[in-house]
C-alpha cells in the first residue's frame, strides 16, 4: 500500500489492480479475467494467490483497516520516543496522526471508495474485524485529541473525529488528480482543515464548560 517503499509482490500487484478496477466500475463489473490482465497474467492464474474476487475484497479492506491501526500505534510510539523522558507534546502526536490518515487518503483513493460502495459484500466474520480495527483506531485518535484539548468530552471527541475522517476521506471526489493541486499543496490544506475542526470543536466544548 501507500507506507511500502520496496517493489511489491505480485500479490500486492493484484490487489492494487482490483482495488482500482472495484472502484471504478463496482465489484460485480469486473471480472477475473480483467484483473488478471491488468497485472499481466491470465485469469485462471489468480487463484494460485486468492480463492476468488471475494477473497480479494476481503483482504482489501481487512487490510487497509489494519494498516491504518498498525500506522498510527507506530506514529504514536515514534512521536513519544522523540519527546524524551516526557514524551511528545500531544500536539506532535496529533499532527503525526493527520499526516499518516492524509498519506492514506491521497494515496489510497480507491480503497476509500471500496470501502464505501462494498464493505456490505463482506462475510460478517471480516465485516466485524474491519469494524473493529476502525474502532480501535478512531479510540487511539480520541485518547490523543482529549490530550491536546483536555475539555473536550470523549463523545463529542469521538464525534470530531469522526468528523475530519469524513473530511480527510472526501478525497476521491475532489476531481481526477490532475485537476487537483499538488500533492504537497493538497496534504497541508487538509492539515490545516483537520487541525482547524479539532480547534473548533474544542473551543466550542470549552465555552460550554465556562458559558
Amino acid at each position: 500500500m501507500a507506507t511500502r517503499t520496496d517493489a511489491p509482490t505480485r500479490r500486492e500487484q493484484i490487489l492494487k489492480e482490483a482495488a482500482r478496477l472495484f472502484a471504478e466500475r463496482g465489484f460485480h463489473g469486473v471480472g477475473v479475467d480483467e484483473i488478471g490482465a491488468a497485472v499481466g497474467i491470465s485469469g485462471p492464474g489468480l487463484y494460485r494467490h486468492f480463492a476468488g474476487k471475494d477473497a480479494m475484497l476481503a483482504e482489501l479492506l481487512v487490510g487497509i483497516s489494519g494498516q491504518l491501526l498498525t500506522g498510527a500505534r507506530q506514529r504514536l510510539k515514534e512521536a513519544e520516543g522523540a519527546g524524551g523522558a516526557d514524551g511528545a507534546a500531544p500536539e506532535t502526536v496529533l499532527d503525526s496522526l493527520i499526516e499518516g490518515h492524509i498519506d492514506f487518503a491521497l494515496d489510497d483513493r480507491p480503497l476509500i471508495t471500496l470501502h464505501d460502495r462494498e464493505l456490505d459484500r463482506l462475510r460478517e466474520s471480516d465485516r466485524k474485524l474491519v469494524r473493529q480495527l476502525q474502532r480501535q483506531y478512531v479510540e487511539l485518535w480520541v485518547d490523543v485529541l482529549r490530550k491536546v484539548y483536555p475539555a473536550l468530552a470523549e463523545p463529542a471527541a469521538r464525534s470530531a473525529v469522526h468528523s475530519v475522517f469524513g473530511l480527510l476521506n472526501s478525497t476521491p471526489h475532489l476531481g481526477r488528480r490532475g485537476s487537483l493541486p499538488g500533492r504537497g499543496a493538497t496534504a497541508e490544506l487538509l492539515h490545516r482543515m483537520a487541525r482547524g475542526a479539532f480547534a473548533a470543536a474544542g473551543a466550542a466544548e470549552a465555552d460550554a464548560v465556562t458559558g
